[in-house]
């Protein structure tokens, strides 16, 4: 048999994958620890005109994982026309989005190895095909990289929550994960993930949570919304799972029977000092607190939110948002520090988790033109409109034209016909 005669897949059957599993086949356990040709993006989706089509996916020819979502090596592999090293440059490429500290590259003769753990001696060295590190392996470099501490290992290995349907975190939900579950096991109190919306911030605050507290880390946690339909919506969905230990605070009363209590901030907090419930809690009650779109009020060193989060400052807290605030008044960084991790709306786009989006811009008379009453005008209720120059500064703030907002939802509806209405879609309402 010529080897350069075979193809990438024969090299792949033939050679990588048997040096990779060994002799017995128990060095990688191929059901649990071990994808092959794994895409990891969707493909980036293109649109021209009324046609839709998908770029191509970023794929890698082997994911190595210690454990199910913890990934910790990739293998690019080149047909024996090319160098043990070809195809390195990829397999770094991708071992740095996926967060991967080992990167292998191999052409059927050899592994070349990068250890993405040192910064110092050596880096990359090439083994034998036989002489490929188990999984075990691996694991006890990376773990000596870290210095973890034996109650460090226990968390940071803590299983994920799997439903047995096959969902699973995208690469960078996972990265989200695994690396905010670390720092809380390092001890770090203060939390900031940046990710864009539609990217599913509340599965990963789920994952993040259930590993925490099935771990023993974490065991009274509070998960903070702005918004009723959030708190109800992530009870049933994403938090289904926490059954009998979760509880939604509501009618301002504070039950502390329970260990997941999920909670808009308005219901704990109040301009009256008997409205705010969360001094019934002890300030140590909570040993996690996890602040859903912090960029809305708890970034502000005055906001009533805010109020919460310095009363429960014993606690570990995670802030996550999409667009984190950096004003002069309001800071997420300030507070939570530096994010952990980012994973911005032009990222999501480009792999594909996130649809393009083109500016269309509508004019509306009143936005152009601004709109000032007739003298002695009164609204449906009765009252006399105040007689000046009304602007788009002002509406659905001080004032509200039930035609334009009438108007602004037709317009939506006329794009989601030319579409599909039942697509998910994301719309955004900005304030000038």
């Amino acid at each position: 048999m010529n080897k350069k005669e075979l193809t990438e897949a024969d090299i792949r059957t033939k050679f990588i994958s048997p040096a990779l599993l060994g002799p017995t086949g128990s060095k990688w356990n191929v059901m649990t620890q071990l994808r092959e040709e794994f895409r990891f993006t969707r493909g980036r989706v293109i649109v021209r005109g009324k046609t839709v089509k998908r770029g191509e996916a970023k794929k890698v020819d082997y994911l190595l994982y210690y454990k199910p979502g913890i990934p910790i090596a990739v293998v690019e592999a080149k047909d024996n026309n090319y160098g043990v090293g070809d195809g390195m440059q990829q397999a770094v490429e991708y071992a740095e989005i996926l967060d991967v500290p080992f990167a292998y590259s191999s052409n059927g003769d050899a592994f070349l190895e990068h250890d993405r753990t040192r910064t110092t001696g050596t880096v990359e060295r090439e083994i034998p095909l036989h002489e490929f590190p188990s999984a075990e392996d691996l694991w006890a470099r990376y773990r000596a990289a870290k210095g973890y501490t034996a109650a460090q290992e226990v968390v940071t290995t803590q299983d994920y929550y799997d439903d047995s349907s096959g969902k699973s975190p995208h690469y960078y939900q996972q990265i989200a994960i695994n690396r905010t579950v670390e720092a809380i096991a390092r001890g770090q109190k203060r939390i900031l993930l940046v990710m864009a919306t539609g990217t599913g911030k509340t599965y990963t605050a789920f994952q993040i949570i259930w590993r925490l507290w099935k771990s023993g880390a974490k065991k009274r946690i509070l998960f903070l919304v702005d918004r009723n339909i959030l708190a109800d919506q992530t009870k049933i969905n994403d938090f289904k799972p926490f059954g009998q230990a979760m509880t939604k605070i509501t009618n301002r009363t504070a039950d502390k029977a329970f260990e997941i209590y999920l909670s808009l901030y308005q219901a704990v907090t109040g301009t009256d000092e008997e409205q705010n419930i969360y001094k019934q809690f002890s300030p140590d009650f909570f040993d996690l607190v996890v602040v859903d779109e912090c960029h809305r009020g708890s970034a502000a060193a005055d906001a009533e939110w805010r109020k919460v989060l310095t009363y429960f400052s014993s606690a570990t807290q995670i802030g996550m948002t999409a667009t984190p605030k950096e004003t002069e008044d309001v800071s997420n960084i300030d507070y939570f520090g530096e994010p952990i991790y980012t994973y911005s709306l032009r990222q999501g786009i480009s792999d594909g988790f996130l649809a393009p989006y083109k500016v269309v811009r509508i004019g509306i008379d009143k936005d152009l033109e601004g709109w000032r009453p007739e003298r002695g005008r009164t609204d449906k209720h009765g009252q006399v409109i105040e007689d000046r120059e009304y602007n788009d500064s002002d509406y659905d703030r001080s004032l509200v034209l039930e035609k334009r907002t009438q108007l602004v939802a037709a317009k939506v509806t006329e794009f989601l016909r030319g579409t599909d209405r039942f697509a998910k879609t994301i719309v955004f309402c900005e304030r000038h």
